[in-house]
């Protein structure tokens, strides 16, 4: 039998974290309950925690969770395919599956989309967060099994291996052969080298700041070739330099807050480019934001 109640994690304002007992809720047919193992943290619970996003509060922050199933409903257990005992990952989006971007594979644009930590407490079962003792899962969750024996601080990094694979190689193609600049050496900048390198790319150039240096020499072990420190060096002469003054297949902007790097992008590129844009700005506009570049260049920016 599971407990009664939870110790959880509560955001109740910007800045503000709570200490708080929850009730556990009743497990349906269709949901279940994990004990949480560990949670990621990355820029957005940041944003979160500073009040930069607007949401409602209280919630419980974390949405990358690892843990093991405590109690499952039967029909969510053959749907998910798990039983209790079992290591899961759930994934971050709670999505409607009945829309058109959900019918049409792409589940994380949902019309009718929630996110696990922006739900408040009083909303339906309540620990929608994974900075607790437990989570509860909604029937929509989705998750993976992971192996049991994969060590924490390793089965805990899916959410930003799985975002450096998707933003570095699924969104913009990188194929064999090609020249990416990442730009921003945290877990997904790095995340994005490893996921480039498998992809074969043949040169990978890494931008971060002058307290990036031992992220960016971690870089370098993931498989990238340059670094640059672009307060203490001139980056744009410097892509040009390594990429003989061609500008770089792809261009992935990973860097959280700083909106300097979105304009760079647009020097980094090559003429008929990719730049794939995926570190939140807290909502912030883009100084200098040159559009004719876009146009000039045929440069394509994604989203991510």
């Amino acid at each position: 039998m599971p407990p009664k109640k939870s110790l959880a994690m509560v955001q109740t304002g910007p800045k503000k974290i709570e200490r708080m007992d929850l009730p556990i809720p009743d497990i349906t047919a269709d949901t279940a309950l994990m004990r949480v193992e560990a949670c990621g943290i990355c820029g957005s619970d940041y944003e979160q925690y500073e009040g930069v996003i607007n949401m409602p509060m209280k919630v419980i922050p974390g949405h990358e969770p690892i843990g093991y199933i405590e109690a499952i409903g039967d029909n969510a257990a053959r749907r998910w395919g798990v039983n209790v005992g079992d290591r899961v990952a759930v994934e971050t989006m709670i999505s409607c599956r009945f829309c058109p971007p959900c019918l049409g594979g792409k589940y994380h644009l949902c019309d009718n989309r929630r996110i696990y930590s922006y739900i408040p407490i009083d909303q339906g079962a309540g620990l929608w967060g994974g900075y607790a003792e437990y989570m509860y899962l909604d029937p929509n969750t989705i998750l993976h099994k992971l192996d049991k024996t994969l060590p924490t601080e390793i089965a805990v990094m899916f959410n930003p291996l799985g975002a450096g694979f998707r933003w570095a190689v699924e969104i913009p193609q990188t194929k064999p052969g090609d020249t990416v600049v990442i730009m921003g050496p945290g877990q997904r900048g790095l995340s994005s080298v490893a996921a480039v390198k498998e992809a074969g790319a043949a040169k990978v150039i890494v931008t971060g700041l002058e307290a990036d240096r031992p992220k960016m020499a971690i870089a370098k072990l993931f498989g990238a070739d340059h670094t640059i420190d672009v307060q203490n060096e001139k980056a744009k002469e410097k892509v040009k330099e390594y990429t003989g003054g061609r500008g770089a297949d792809v261009v992935v902007d990973v860097s959280a807050y700083a909106t300097e790097p979105v304009t760079d992008a647009l020097s980094f590129v090559r003429p008929g480019g990719t730049i794939v844009l995926a570190g939140v700005k807290g909502y912030k506009p883009v100084p200098a934001f040159i559009s004719d570049m876009i146009v000039m260049k045929e440069i394509t920016i994604k989203g991510a």
